[in-house]
């Protein structure tokens, strides 16, 4: 049986934006069960209290949705006994690397010249494009084993912002799950305590700057533009989201309904 946790956010050290996604509504009245969808930024600094906390969920799997050189950065998941880790890419293996230097080293003139004058909103709205409409053999791969057996889930990324924030979407789709509601805790990412914290390399003078935050700000929000563009791709490539989920992510009816089933009340 599925355990139950508190719907009051714990208080992890190590790990940001850790959050349920049960209760959230569905478009015919029901609701996300707590204690079976988790979503997170990675899990590589967990405190052992924190490690433990999320042991005592009964996580069944764990998604990790970073490339190779979010790992590099970051270090690996702690492991949890007993809990599956499947590693899913859902961006290139080097794709950032030399981006994410760039930004930790401080580079005032090279951050203008990709960031400035909207570059960096317009960066992050083609990354969720991308990511929709190119990993749906990833995307499948999550709503099929959702749908078979590996409930409870957490679902991770780098910040727990837009690779999983995009997942978390499209699960959340594929039940039934009212927009504006996915919409609302993709939003939750904003919150001072959830976001990313950048590891910089500058110095103090020069890693911190009005300036340098401001051009920043475009990566690590989580701006309603960004999943309206990824929910457009799926309606300009597949029409609605019905035929992106079965033609797109090829979930039949009967696993759609057995999703539904692990995930809602």
């Amino acid at each position: 049986m599925t355990q139950q946790v508190p719907s009051t956010e714990p208080e992890l050290a190590g790990v940001r934006n850790f959050r349920d996604v049960g209760g959230l509504p569905t478009v015919d009245g029901r609701r996300v069960r707590h204690g079976v969808l988790f979503r997170s930024g990675h899990l590589a600094h967990a405190t052992e209290e924190d490690a433990a906390f999320l042991a005592s969920l009964g996580l069944h799997t764990i998604f990790d949705f970073r490339n190779a050189a979010d790992q590099k950065l970051e270090g690996p998941d702690v492991e949890l006994p007993g809990v599956r880790n499947v590693n899913l890419p859902l961006s290139d293996p080097a794709d950032g690397a030399e981006f994410w230097k760039m930004v930790r080293d401080g580079d005032l003139d090279q951050l203008r010249a990709i960031l400035d004058d909207g570059k960096g909103a317009a960066r992050m709205i083609d990354s969720y494009r991308k990511i929709v409409t190119e990993r749906t053999a990833e995307h499948s791969r999550v709503l099929h084993a959702l749908a078979e057996d590996s409930v409870p889930a957490l679902m991770h990324c780098a910040a727990g912002k837009d690779r999983a924030g995009i997942s978390i979407a499209v699960t959340l789709l594929a039940v039934g799950v009212e927009r504006d509601a996915i919409v609302a805790d993709y939003l939750e990412s904003n919150a001072k305590h959830r976001r990313y914290k950048v590891r910089r390399s500058g110095s103090a003078d020069t890693a911190y700057t009005p300036e340098v935050m401001a051009l920043l700000d475009p990566l690590f929000d989580a701006r309603a533009e960004y999943l309206a563009a990824a929910f457009a791709s799926i309606e300009e490539t597949w029409g609605d989201t019905d035929t992106y989920l079965a033609q797109g992510l090829g979930l039949s009816p009967d696993s759609r309904e057995r999703l539904r089933a692990r995930l809602l009340d």
